[in-house]
């Protein structure tokens, strides 16, 4: 019987389907362990080879705790809001909602064909009402809070009014704008209503506020730091710029310390905790203001603030750097300096801080033509821009001390600034000092002749003395910008009474997303929403009525924004707990089994969005008490990409002449990628093919190198763009969803790139034929098992196999143990093994990788049950342990026959049995040998 695997695989998908074998169960006597994938965002294009990597992974592994007895929680959904499906509504007028049902379709058709072990009973999706409930849900719950340092928690924001009301803020150690005021709870019970809660906006885990943003006019909305690649947007490629908005934030801040901390707790790749520990930017220094200088033109006198990690290095500042975009640039530039300082602030507006962070080589900036003064020395020091600062960073504003940085050094060798010395022997005639920990202060007036660490504490009780500065610790990180310019997100439940915003009852949620007729912004500049007819919040009906009946007295106008991406994927591993829970977020059962995150799989792209955004909702969650874990995952693995092998023709530089790969030696070619669908395995373009898939090439002139035209290659990204994506349906209907999989695994290590080469499936394809041939060798190819007990060596190889396998998954080195199986069959299939005890362990064996042919080969044995509740093999050392030792005997050195003997028998007992053997004896014709040696274990040898 031949290896019909589309049969096997349409029959045992549709078993797992209808018989919900995956089905995890909230309560269990069996111990939990919980899988993990990064939920996909269902784009049209659908999954290429690339996307199930990791998905393969984790199914093993999932499939595995279950053989062990696990209560396996392997579930997965949909991260279904984004801005593609809103692009395509802008272009063809389809609403969002119905491209994305129609492209999960698509998706879960390709995600069931792979075999996966998934509980689709738990399916979310962030762009369903009753999942972004709970994404709202928490917003408020955020909105609620605010960050108490004393207790180091979130607490409820009813606590600080209630505080504020008793005894002011003075005392009130909290996490709030840095523009916040002290009053005492006179100025507090003084206020009215409105002036109460936007004094609260400053303490709220979420808050309205004007923040600089990421600006894209062409999609007519806010992008994340992460949504931006080299200056423009990553959906389009669109020109991005600098503005101020207001927006909603969330103070993430206020957990800066808790997430670097936390980092120290969890299983997750080094590289990404890096990543994060970078981001979160931890530094320790002092904060102190400095005061502009007062002139004919500029008559006040303005504070900056600034933080520095070297406050002993004071007396060497001889510029004062702001960003472009601070609040005093206006007000500080003189009239000479107001034409170059503009056109600076309009240059830096176009690039992205990602792109002013990196770029370290440019240097660039613009004189305000005013001073701040030195708050020691009363030297009037000159206030500059440069876009190497951030006003989203600190303060916006640098104290810069060329000797002692080298991007302040390289700044002021460009403009001709004065480089003060204020390090003992040291020459900075080339480059600046920046050894700390060998510095002695000179030049600097009381802290000469200290080091660094006695300097910095000098330096810092001097400013306290003052009152103009303070030891403090800094970090880089932000509060995360929470609005997005869009129609297809998560709508806020927010309406604003007298421009304060109030939150829509919980026992209303969830608000809707409203039908709109357009999904750009309004004329007037609003975002999509404001398209809405029926988007106002009538608080006496406690529901959304018509925009003309808002009178400011019982009906309001709601908010415009939507939520981010990463909103709806900040909770949903908890969410999957309990799905269908429409009382609660998830129980307290629910919570209480399950945990948290055993093994989650994802990319590292996602290392300062989502792994760090999650991470915070977590830990506010567990705050308030609603999760018993701190950290949501704890172990976490990135997978690496499966990369494209890209096909190039290649155009004469001005013409419409291609040349054959070889043919270009010499000349000014410009490379175009093909579809590699058009080139076969030999690298030969279909050329026809080509013309019609490129019409404006219909006419070209394709040059030959002999009979063929061949492309060149190239390993890239795999992606649509680039032509060089290969569609996992086309491989599965060829060779099979178990081949698929054992392939992709057989690659490489699980955390590496690797190209895709679809040539060499067909080893992995043959294997499993001769998987499917060792169980079929009975005659005419029947299925046929022995009942005979089993031979040692076939013992030996079972639990060779056992072993490595064993180890391999639980140190996910996948591609080891495909090897191992190719190594285990070849050696069944050469033992001629039949045995029922070693065939149906290897059935178990493999069946987390080739699940269908597992259990197809499992039904046959005559079991009625699905092998992925079969009990795993268990390793038993003693069919390892070698008792014969198969012996060169050799004579005069030279081998000429093999004898196996027990490794029991003594060295005489060896010599004896070989000299009586009689093929000894024919060598030795009668013959005495001279001498005989005996290596134990190992050799024979004997000397005639």
């Amino acid at each position: 019987m031949s290896y019909d695997f589309r049969r096997i695989e349409d029959k045992w998908q549709e078993y797992w389907a209808k018989n919900q074998t995956f089905r995890a169960e909230n309560k269990s006597d069996k111990k939990k362990f919980y899988v993990l994938d990064m939920f996909p965002y269902p784009s049209g294009a659908g999954l290429h080879v690339g996307h199930p990597l990791g998905y393969i992974a984790s199914d093993i592994y999932a499939r595995y705790k279950r053989h062990q007895g696990y209560n396996v929680l392997h579930p997965m959904g949909y991260d279904s809001f984004g801005l593609p499906a809103e692009q395509y509504a802008i272009q063809t007028g389809q609403h969002p909602a119905i491209t994305t049902e129609t492209n999960i379709k698509r998706y879960r058709e390709q995600l069931d064909k792979l075999g996966f072990s998934f509980d689709w009973s738990r399916e979310v999706r962030t762009s369903d009402p009753s999942y972004y409930k709970w994404t709202q849900w928490i917003f408020i719950q955020l909105f609620n809070s605010w960050y108490d340092k004393d207790s180091d928690k979130a607490q409820s924001i009813s606590r600080l009014e209630e505080r504020l009301g008793k005894e002011g803020n003075e005392k009130i150690n909290a996490v709030c704008d840095d523009d916040t005021p002290v009053i005492d709870s006179a100025h507090w019970n003084g206020m009215n209503r409105d002036e109460q809660q936007k004094f609260l906006l400053k303490y709220r885990l979420t808050y309205l506020a004007d923040t600089e943003v990421n600006w894209c006019p062409a999609l007519g909305t806010v992008l994340a730091n992460d949504e931006i690649i080299n200056g423009v947007s990553e959906r389009g490629g669109h020109p991005v710029v600098r503005k101020k908005m207001t927006q909603w934030s969330m103070r993430i801040t206020a957990y800066a310390q808790r997430l670097l901390d936390g980092l120290e707790t969890i299983d997750w790749p080094q590289p990404l905790k890096d990543a994060q520990t970078n981001w979160i930017g931890r530094s320790v220094g002092a904060s102190l203001t400095f005061y502009t200088a007062k002139s004919d033109e500029i008559t006040s006198s303005y504070p900056i603030e600034v933080f520095t990690t070297r406050p002993d290095t004071l007396f060497g500042v001889s510029f004062m750097t702001l960003a472009p975009e601070h609040e005093l640039v206006e007000k500080i530039t003189t009239k000479d300096q107001k034409e170059e300082v503009e056109r600076y602030v309009e240059k830096s507006a176009k690039r992205s801080e990602r792109d002013r962070m990196a770029d370290v080589k440019t240097i660039s900036g613009a004189f305000t033509g005013s001073y701040v003064l030195h708050p020691f020395t009363g030297e009037h020091i000159p206030i500059w821009i440069g876009d190497y600062v951030l006003a989203g960073y600190g303060t916006g504003a640098v104290m810069s001390v060329p000797c002692g940085d080298q991007r302040d050094y390289d700044f002021a060798k460009h403009f001709n600034i004065p480089i003060p010395n204020i390090f003992e022997g040291v020459d900075i005639s080339e480059e600046a000092f920046s050894d700390k920990e060998n510095t002695i202060i000179a030049n600097s007036d009381f802290l000469n002749g200290l080091t660094y660490k006695e300097a910095s504490a000098r330096i810092i009780k001097a400013l306290e003395e003052k009152g103009i500065g303070k030891g403090k610790i800094n970090y880089r990180l932000r509060d995360a910008v929470f609005s997005r310019q869009r129609y297809w997100g998560e709508p806020f439940p927010v309406y604003y009474i007298n421009g304060i915003p109030h939150m829509i009852p919980e026992s209303r949620l969830p608000l809707n997303l409203p039908e709109v007729e357009k999904y750009l912004p309004t004329e007037t500049g609003e975002p999509p929403l404001g398209n809405a007819t029926d988007w106002a919040w009538c608080t006496k009906t406690e529901q959304v009525v018509a925009n003309d009946l808002i009178d400011h007295k019982q009906v309001f106008p709601l908010e415009l924004n939507t939520m981010p991406g990463w909103a709806g994927s900040s909770q949903y591993f908890n969410r999957y707990m309990d799905p269908e829970n429409d009382e609660e977020i998830f129980s307290k059962e629910a919570i209480s089994y399950w945990e948290d995150v055993d093994l989650y799989i994802g990319g590292i792209e996602h290392a300062t969005g989502h792994l760090l955004y999650s991470r915070f909702w977590q830990k506010f969650m567990f705050d308030k008490g609603w999760v018993g874990k701190e950290e949501y995952a704890r172990k976490l693995i990135n997978q690496g990409m499966i990369l494209g092998t890209s096909a190039f023709v290649y155009r004469e530089k001005g013409t419409q002449r291609f040349l054959s790969k070889d043919l270009i030696e010499g000349k000014e070619v410009d490379p175009i990628h093909a579809d590699v669908s058009l080139v076969n395995a030999s690298d030969e373009l279909d050329i026809e093919g080509f013309k019609k898939w490129r019409p404006e090439f219909k006419n070209a002139e394709f040059v030959l190198d002999g009979k063929v035209f061949q492309v060149g290659r190239e390993v890239e990204k795999m992606s649509k763009s680039k032509y060089n994506v290969v569609n996992p349906d086309a491989i599965c209907q060829e060779y099979g969803a178990d081949a698929l999989r054992l392939y992709e695994m057989f690659l490489g290590p699980l955390e590496q790139s690797k190209p895709w080469n679809t040539a060499g499936i067909s080893g992995v394809y043959s294997f499993l034929k001769k998987l499917w041939r060792l169980f079929h060798s009975h005659e005419k190819g029947d299925f046929y098992l022995s009942e005979n007990v089993p031979n040692p060596e076939s013992l030996k190889t079972l639990h060779k196999t056992i072993k490595k396998v064993t180890e391999d998954i639980e140190a996910f080195s996948f591609n080891t143990s495909v090897s191992t199986f190719m190594i285990c069959v070849n050696e069944l299939s050469a033992q001629k093994c039949h045995s029922r005890q070693i065939l149906e362990a290897l059935i178990v064996l493999i069946a987390p990788y080739a699940p269908h042919l597992a259990e197809e080969l499992w039904a046959k044995a005559g079991h009625n049950t699905s092998v992925s509740v079969a009990s795993f093999p268990i390793f038993e050392e003693k069919y390892l342990v070698e008792d014969q030792k198969e012996y060169p005997i050799s004579f005069n050195g030279k081998m000429r026959f093999t004898l196996t003997l027990p490794l029991s028998l003594s060295k005489e007992e060896v010599e004896a049995k070989v000299l009586s053997h009689e093929k000894t004896q024919a060598q030795l014709a009668g013959k005495e040998p001279k001498k005989v040696i005996v290596v134990p274990g190992k050799i024979v040898n004997i000397v005639i």
